[in-house]
């Protein structure tokens, strides 16, 4: 071989046009790859986004020439990724998926949120070869109908009654959850991926046959604005709190707190759904403002320069992608202990979990009077960062998990030894 693999990532939400950390960690890794000379085609569905936001993407995301983003859009429009949802097949995406698995000799297929083009996907083959493939659980969709665990739309899942939860939160069911066919297209997989310990945990809780091996989420080192922050941008000391505006997130509780909270402002950067109503609570404080949107760079900023990053999600997060944005700017974290969260924290000891308002606001008071700790959590959150959660920390695990897949199949991990420690393409 001459080193150059070719690798196709299947994804429901892909930026620009996506909503979360999924969408940016697949936008990574399609990056990190492509650095490194290979060849990334990414397949993901403008229809899926453009049925849950109408308009165009708020935020851009620079392209990247070495990688192709191919954009499943259909007649239908929004009816292509609704009966997706209901069959658990990408019936009007199908044939166009077909052709571009057949286009060339992929040595990966990597899927991802498929939640919107089903579990049916992944049985999709190419004509030719008999490539890798990996699917990783970005959420919990495979044992969970709402994706996050969240029951009733009031509260982290605490035992599966998932008819009752998607009837109670207006969704339609999805019968092919019944049928067995998630297993069965399962079996086309050889291996799953979860972010955390938590989600490999939760899945096999939750009645899913297949093991999972654990690949921490990364921030991409190759990034400037970690190495080179931009100026201080807000005049006053800040906590910050960056990610969607809905209420899994937990946004509505820092409002809550920030009512007792010490004389310090707390920036909210994000869209989302719940964006009024948090605007209508939070009129009355003067020490919350809200940020929007905002891109990678200028939010790294903020990153950089705030107290500490909050992590307030009430229901189970499969890793915590705002607590590694935090410590690759050498920033403290303070999240809640549920789920995933506190993995990250207690790994790195850079910062601190906490269950009720009181500890929350107690660690908030703790950090915004003492500048030396502080600085001694980020340095420790950052050491963390470089070893567990940077670009070459993420591709050594990932080309690892290749070449153990390619010995177990033929003996032939030699095609993917080494690989994630390779320098960039020049």
């Amino acid at each position: 071989m001459n080193g150059r693999l070719s690798f196709l990532h299947l994804t429901t939400f892909y930026p620009p046009y996506a909503f979360g950390g999924d969408g940016v960690q697949v936008y990574r890794l399609a990056h990190a790859l492509a650095d490194q000379g290979h060849h990334v085609d990414v397949v993901h569905c403008t229809d899926a986004y453009r049925l849950l936001h109408p308009g165009d993407p708020p935020v851009a995301f620079p392209e990247h020439p070495g990688v192709t983003r191919h954009e499943l859009r259909s007649g239908y429009g929004w009816l292509s990724p609704v009966l997706a949802q209901q069959t658990g097949g990408p019936l009007l995406k199908r044939r166009t998926i077909l052709d571009l698995l057949r286009a060339r000799d992929y040595d990966v297929v990597h899927f991802h949120n498929i939640s919107l083009l089903g579990p049916g996907v992944l049985a999709l083959r190419p004509q030719r070869g008999n490539p890798i493939r990996l699917y990783t659980a970005h959420e919990h969709w495979l044992v969970c109908p709402m994706h996050v665990l969240w029951k009733f739309g009031r509260k982290p899942c605490d035992a599966p009654e998932c008819l009752r939860c998607v009837l109670k939160s207006k969704r339609p069911p999805q019968l092919w959850r019944y049928t067995g066919m998630l297993g069965r297209m399962a079996r086309h997989v050889d291996q799953f991926i979860a972010p955390s310990h938590f989600t490999a945990q939760m899945h096999a809780e939750r009645g899913f046959q297949r093991d999972f091996v654990r690949l921490p989420n990364f921030i991409d080192s190759c990034d400037d604005d970690w190495k080179n922050p931009a100026p201080r941008p807000w005049p006053n000391p800040y906590f910050l709190f960056a990610g969607r505006l809905e209420i899994v997130k937990g946004p509505q509780t820092l409002i809550d707190a920030w009512r007792h909270a010490p004389e310090i402002d707390l920036l909210i950067a994000g869209a989302g759904s719940e964006e009024p109503a948090l605007r209508r609570a939070a009129a009355e404080n003067p020490r919350i403002r809200f940020l929007g949107p905002l891109g990678q760079r200028e939010l790294g900023a903020y990153h950089h320069h705030a107290l500490a990053c909050i992590v307030p999600s009430v229901t189970y997060e499969t890793f915590g992608l705002a607590s590694i944005e935090a410590f690759a700017r050498k920033t403290p974290v303070i999240a809640r202990d549920l789920g995933a969260l506190p993995e990250v924290v207690e790994e790195s000891g850079g910062g601190f979990v906490y269950n009720t308002q009181d500890e929350l606001l107690e660690a908030v008071r703790t950090i915004a009077s003492s500048p030396r700790l502080r600085d001694d959590l980020g340095r420790k959150g950052y050491d963390s960062f470089r070893k567990f959660w940077s670009r070459e920390a993420h591709l050594k695990l990932y080309f690892d998990l290749l070449g153990t897949i390619a010995e177990r199949r033929s003996g032939a991990s030699a095609t993917f030894a080494g690989r994630g420690s390779e320098k960039p393409a020049t």
